[in-house]
């Protein structure tokens, strides 16, 4: 299994069994629910495609799809719930599964490739464990959540 996959099923092995008011559960009221956290680790990895797959930025549709769990806050709050688990985990698995292909058809060579991201000097490599290590951080916070959620 790669380190890729293994990141994915150890967040997908965190959100196991879990319901629809568990997924919608705010922590707090400025806080994120974990449907919204897993919306995002999703919307942040299909940025990531656009951006260094596509050579883009987001188009007009993509984002009335990924602006809300992209940014979260109030807009991820109002318009990410009611959704089940199964929502979650297949947008997750799409997007994972193209940037699995796609990194299959790159060479070592593209991931040290010089490029600018937010006008910082950066390459292939930094960016995709940026996207990786966001997914990490926020599966931490899913399970302070469903921690949270057991002593309520």
């Amino acid at each position: 299994m790669s380190q890729m996959n293994y990141v994915r099923k150890t967040t997908l092995d965190a959100v196991s069994g879990l319901t629809t008011s568990e997924l919608d559960f705010l922590p707090s009221r400025e806080g994120n629910s974990i449907g919204a956290l897993l919306l995002h680790i999703a919307a942040v990895e299909k940025g990531f495609q656009i951006e260094i797959f596509d050579g883009r930025r987001p188009n007009e549709q993509e984002m009335l799809e990924w602006g809300s769990p992209y940014s979260l806050g109030e807009k991820g709050r109002k318009n990410i719930n009611g959704y089940p688990l199964d929502f979650y985990i297949t947008k997750l698995e799409e997007i994972r599964h193209r940037t699995l292909q796609k990194f299959e058809m790159m060479t070592d060579e593209w991931l040290y490739e010089n490029r600018l991201w937010d006008h910082y000097p950066s390459n292939n490599y930094f960016i995709g464990f940026h996207v990786f290590e966001d997914e990490i951080n926020h599966r931490g916070q899913i399970r302070i959540i469903r921690k949270m959620m057991s002593k309520e």
